[in-house]
């Protein structure tokens, strides 16, 4: 069974740092595409923020560029995501994903997401 547990999250002030963790058990992480989506609060959509696919291709949002650095731990299968220069458009919901194979491009198509872990930041 696929779990996914996120941890890091809080309260900063902008201009700050934050660094979120993700442990993945109970699949075989190496042939999965796995990253870090949000979900800004009183909003439906989710955004993608940064993936590592099965290959080691990094994608990045355009709005996390320079920024945010994704890391794929293999010896414990964990995901980190160091998160710098923080905003206030940065406070959501982020949550750790992951899917079979290559990355997805539709959001409907990755299966498993963990519970997520809320960032805020204050201006």
């Amino acid at each position: 069974q696929v779990q996914l547990v996120e941890t890091g999250g809080g309260s900063v002030q902008a201009g700050g740092s934050l660094r979120l963790s993700c442990e993945a058990t109970g699949y075989p992480y190496r042939s999965y595409c796995i990253g870090w989506f949000r979900q800004i609060p009183g909003r439906n959509e989710r955004e993608r923020v940064a993936t590592i696919d099965t290959d080691g291709e990094i994608v990045y949002a355009d709005s996390v560029k320079g920024r945010f650095t994704i890391y794929r731990y293999y010896s414990n299968h964990t995901l980190d995501l160091q998160m710098n220069d923080l905003k206030p458009e940065d406070t959501a919901m982020f949550y750790c994903v992951s899917q079979r194979g290559n990355c997805p491009l539709k959001l409907a198509s990755w299966d498993y997401w963990g519970k997520g872990t809320l960032v805020t930041i204050c201006s």
